[in-house]
Order: C-alpha cells, then sequence, then structure tokens
C-alpha cells in the first residue's frame, strides 16, 4: 500500500475509490461523567480558532481540549465526503465550540487528484483549511466529473517532469478555476503546486500513517491518540464522543 502512494509511482491517473470501511459500530465503553465546557478566547468561538499541528495535519478548536479527535480523509473519498455532510454543524456546534473536543484532519492521500486538490487547500492560510475542505468534499462529483471529461489532459500532466505535472494537472482538470472562484489566485495555485516539497510532505505524512497506525481506509478516526474500530462515520463517532462526557 506505502508503495503505491509515492510520488514517483503517481504515474497513472488510476482509480479515484479505496476499498470500503467496515461497518460501524456502537461504542460498548461505559458512559463517562459530564465533561465541563471551557470558554473560547474573547471575541472567537473554538471552532473559528485553527493551526497546523505538528504532525502535518490542522486542528480545530481548543488545543487543550480534553477529547482530541484525529480523522485520516482523502479528498476523493465518498465517506469522507459523507461525514463532513452529515457531521460538520453539529459536530462544531455541541462539541467543538464547547472547548470539550477538538478535531484535527491529517491529509491521507490515495491519487494524483486527491494530492493535488490537498496541496492547494494546505497552500491557503490556516483559517481557509476546513471551509476549503468542507467545499471539496461538497463538490466532489463535479471534481470527478472535470478530471475525467480530459483524460488526455490528464495524461499528458503526469507525463512531465514533477515540479510541473501537478500545475498541469490542476490546469487539466480545472481545479485551478475551482480555487480561484474560492478565492485564490492563479498564482498562488501555480506556485503551490510547483513547490514539490508540498506533495512531498502530503505523501511523508500518508505513508508514516500507514505505518503507525496500519491505516488501510478513509476516514480512520484516532480518539486520545487510539484508534477508534469501528467508526467510519458521524452517528457512532458522536456516539463515542457522548459516552467520554461530551454532553
Amino acid at each position: 500500500m506505502a508503495a503505491s502512494l509515492r510520488i514517483a509511482l503517481l504515474s497513472s491517473l488510476g482509480v479515484l475509490t479505496l476499498a470500503g470501511c467496515g461497518e460501524a459500530t456502537s461504542d460498548p465503553a461505559r458512559e463517562q461523567a459530564v465533561v465541563a465546557k471551557v470558554a473560547a478566547p474573547a471575541g472567537k468561538s473554538w471552532s473559528e480558532t485553527v493551526s497546523a499541528t505538528a504532525e502535518g495535519g490542522y486542528v480545530m478548536g481548543n488545543p487543550d481540549a480534553p477529547i482530541k479527535v484525529v480523522e485520516f480523509a482523502s479528498l476523493t473519498c465518498g465517506a469522507c465526503a459523507n461525514f463532513s455532510r452529515q457531521s460538520s454543524e453539529e459536530l462544531k456546534r455541541d462539541f467543538v465550540d464547547s472547548g470539550r473536543v477538538s478535531l484535527e484532519i491529517r491529509n491521507f492521500i490515495r491519487d494524483p487528484l486527491d494530492a493535488t486538490a490537498a496541496a492547494i487547500v494546505r497552500c491557503a492560510p490556516a483559517e481557509r483549511y476546513f471551509p476549503l475542505s468542507e467545499n471539496v468534499f461538497a463538490s466532489q462529483a463535479d471534481l470527478f466529473a472535470g478530471a475525467q471529461a480530459n483524460p488526455d489532459g490528464g495524461e499528458s500532466a503526469m507525463a512531465l517532469d514533477p515540479a510541473a505535472r501537478f500545475p498541469a494537472l490542476a490546469k487539466a482538470w480545472k481545479l485551478d478555476e475551482f480555487f480561484q472562484s474560492r478565492g485564490m489566485s492563479a498564482d498562488q495555485v501555480n506556485s503551490c503546486l510547483g513547490n514539490l516539497d508540498n506533495i512531498a510532505r502530503l505523501e511523508a505524512a500518508t505513508n508514516a500513517a500507514i505505518k503507525q497506525y496500519k491505516i488501510a481506509g478513509t476516514p480512520t478516526f484516532l480518539i486520545n491518540g487510539q484508534v477508534a474500530e469501528g467508526i467510519d462515520s458521524w452517528g457512532p463517532l458522536r456516539d463515542r464522543l457522548r459516552t467520554m462526557g461530551a454532553r
């Protein structure tokens, strides 16, 4: 699995899906005491508090939250898009804004479209990371259609040297237009994708996650540093957070 994610082997469009996750199950743990709310910084909600992490992700919420959720997510993963759609409002309102729960997303790249879009999102200011990611998830079908509409352009871009490859993919698949319509300039997109370190960091973080946590599909969640077995959607995760006292 790790080898297939190396940049040197991102040489074909490939498939845009992974094997599906198993059926989610509810957490059998005993219900814990309610965790106290934590006030957000003055003039700001916790869901508006976002910063980059040392592990290469972006965390929303109280950095000292007693319940820390990490999501390994792929921007081309349908289940991740469903999680984003189902969880976004309630997760922010009832869990993150209470200061009890923080949410960190770490990009887990699976294909060239994913890598290209993820790199652009991460080149935006930190406070734009979650809105842009949610927008990509909500527009996933359109992005797939754009890539599938120009297979020749995609193949031509993949034949270029890596530093030229990803700007060309963005143009061929109209990712540049997508992000420009959401506030990023053409120069920002091209500069971001022309810096291969931005892609290399995504690859390194993905391979590190595979090695450390044995991740085989997305979304995969950590809760306080441990893989949350049997949880791959919002309902079971919400139940687990409530059980842990975020209610």
